[in-house]
């Protein structure tokens, strides 16, 4: 019996090491949970228009819950790449009035004078992004003016809230293959106390005679 004792001995404590370790892992595992980031992968889209072709390639989000820490804000950091083939458009700016025969612009085309690719997120507060949402935020116009990829784009959103958030634009001057990538591009969204949700857009309009616009809708995700 003395002679087994050592071998027993060192098993248990073998035993007990390796339940100390789990321990140890699982508790730093379920730390990490709750502050954990989460990347979400998007799909590919494709959207053809009149005289032009936009993809939008290489999409993902990253979210994280906002360091206020009040449960109303998290923040998403977007990635992705929206490129336009145009086939067809009126070379350089035409002046304040891009329509049909150099009238006004109509439906919330913009009056900067040149044909544009617009990438951006739908952002919405306890509300499903679906196609009425969509439908809702266009007919108020989306900000066809560009924002900044390098600092954060703040939004204060409540309940059944949605606003559409501008990441960059590029002019159209001349037909050509056009695109704007964007990397960690970064949303703080505060005040919104439910789940929230986002999806991507893209437009290309094109300006003159036959004005045209043509939007690309990303696939909708949570933010939590």
């Amino acid at each position: 019996m003395s002679n087994n004792y050592p071998t027993l001995l060192r098993r248990g404590i073998r035993i007990a090491g390796a339940a100390a370790t789990a321990t140890v892992a699982m508790g730093l595992f379920s730390t990490g949970a709750a502050n954990a980031d989460t990347f979400v992968p998007l799909p590919d889209g494709q959207k053809n228009g009149p005289g032009v072709t936009i993809t939008h390639a290489g999409e993902h989000a990253l979210i994280s819950p906002s360091l206020a820490a009040n449960g109303a804000g998290r923040v998403v950091w977007v990635s992705g790449n929206a490129i336009a083939d145009v086939a067809v458009t009126p070379e350089g700016t035409a002046g304040p009035n891009n329509g049909a025969a150099n009238a006004p612009g109509t439906n919330n085309s913009s009056t900067h004078g040149a044909s544009a690719l617009t990438t951006g997120y739908i952002v919405g507060c306890q509300v499903s992004i679906s196609d009425n949402a969509i439908s809702a935020g266009v007919s108020g116009g989306i900000n066809l003016s560009g924002g900044s990829l390098g600092g954060s784009i703040g939004l204060q959103l409540g309940p059944g809230e949605v606003k559409f958030v501008s990441i960059d634009s590029k002019d159209v001057l001349k037909p050509g293959v056009y695109s704007v990538e964007y990397q960690d591009a970064e949303i703080s969204i505060q005040g919104c106390a439910g789940y929230a949700q986002a999806r991507s857009y893209t437009v290309v309009e094109i300006i003159g005679d036959h004005y045209s616009k043509t939007s690309l809708y990303g696939a909708p995700f949570s933010i939590g």
